[in-house]
């Protein structure tokens, strides 16, 4: 079994990377700050303005090594990686089904619906686990509505209605969002989902771990052979990594939300931890995501039963498990793409 990615990241602002021999070397205001030996790098994530050397590039994409760029408030903004992995015939395929709306039907369907379905479960285990703490009768009848959502996504096969279906299912999943947080109510409150700049705590600690987890996709799409730019839910467009946010979709839920939930209930981020600008913007301190990135990797360690191969596994392998079994159907090795379903 493929061991978890050893990924470093940077997180000063004024961090510029360079080369030294087998060494990655981070350096600030011209001076060495630290440096790590590139050999058991598997991938690398900075979120500085300043970039990394030529040098440094070329020698990650010699060795394989994912070099990401983000924004200091988490944006992705680039990847530098090196030869395309993978068989040419499985993205040949792939590209065949991502032409044909009739045949990403079935795979669009079987993500929405892990999607909602591991919704619907974060929703019964918060009422279960704070039944107490929280209105319980909006989530019952959430939950409810998502079941019949799920209902729904099996008796259709058009991409279209499928993402009315998954809208509509979004929108009852977001509306109870806030009974969720239990936690220092004046400031981890959610009205709405907002993204370019994220307007509040809870949506810059979204839109930092949908950060983490999308990369995370892409590296196991690319593991496996896929492209990670051509997806089915996602349709393709320049610079996105389409196929990446199509199997990251039933992880949301999950395995991002529930973290985001667990760092503002049991007090991993406070108040002060975050940066309001001018702009409306808010953004996470430099420290925030250091601790953020800590419990992360912390939880991507976490053993879970995988509930398709029976088999236990750390949280950080289910989206290489996944673009694993997506690959097996793309070949034809499998009947359809059994989505990670989680309770």
């Amino acid at each position: 079994m493929r061991k978890l990615l050893n990924t470093l990241y940077i997180t000063r602002e004024d961090a510029f990377l360079t080369l030294d021999g087998e060494n990655v070397v981070v350096k600030a205001d011209a001076k060495e700050i630290a440096r790590f030996p590139l050999h058991p790098i598997e991938s690398i994530v900075t979120f500085s303005y300043m970039g990394a050397s030529p040098a440094l590039m070329g020698k990650c994409a010699e060795n394989g090594i994912a070099l990401s760029f983000c924004t200091p408030n988490g944006r992705f903004l680039a990847r530098c990686d090196g030869r395309s992995k993978g068989n040419v015939l499985l993205r040949r395929e792939q590209y065949r089904i991502a032409d044909d709306p009739d045949r990403c039907g079935p795979i669009v369907s079987m993500m929405l619906f892990g999607k909602i379905f591991n919704a619907r479960w974060v929703l019964e285990r918060v009422k279960r686990d704070h039944a107490l703490r929280v209105d319980t009768d909006r989530l019952e009848q959430a939950s409810a509505h998502l079941q019949q959502s799920l209902l729904a996504l099996r008796k259709l096969a058009d991409i279209d209605s499928l993402r009315g279906v998954e809208g509509e299912a979004a929108a009852t999943y977001f509306n109870v969002f806030d009974q969720m947080l239990l936690r220092d109510k004046e400031v981890f409150c959610f009205h709405e989902r907002s993204r370019r700049p994220p307007k509040d705590p809870v949506n810059a600690l979204l839109s930092f771990v949908y950060m983490l987890l999308t990369g995370m996709c892409a590296n196991a799409a690319e593991a496996v052979g896929l492209d990670s730019y051509v997806g089915f839910l996602h349709r393709d467009r320049p610079g996105r990594i389409s196929l990446a946010l199509d199997l990251m979709e039933e992880l949301r839920p999950c395995m991002a939300d529930r973290f985001v939930l667990t760092l503002i209930n049991n007090r991993v981020v406070a108040p002060k931890d975050f940066i309001y600008t001018e702009s409306g913007a808010v953004m996470l301190t430099d420290t925030a995501r250091k601790a953020l990135l800590k419990a992360w990797q912390e939880k991507k360690q976490e053993v879970i039963r995988h509930p398709f191969l029976k088999e236990k596994i750390p949280w950080g392998l289910v989206p290489f498990v996944q673009a694993q079994l997506l690959a097996r159907f793309i070949r034809g090795d499998m009947d359809a793409y059994p989505p990670f379903l989680w309770k």
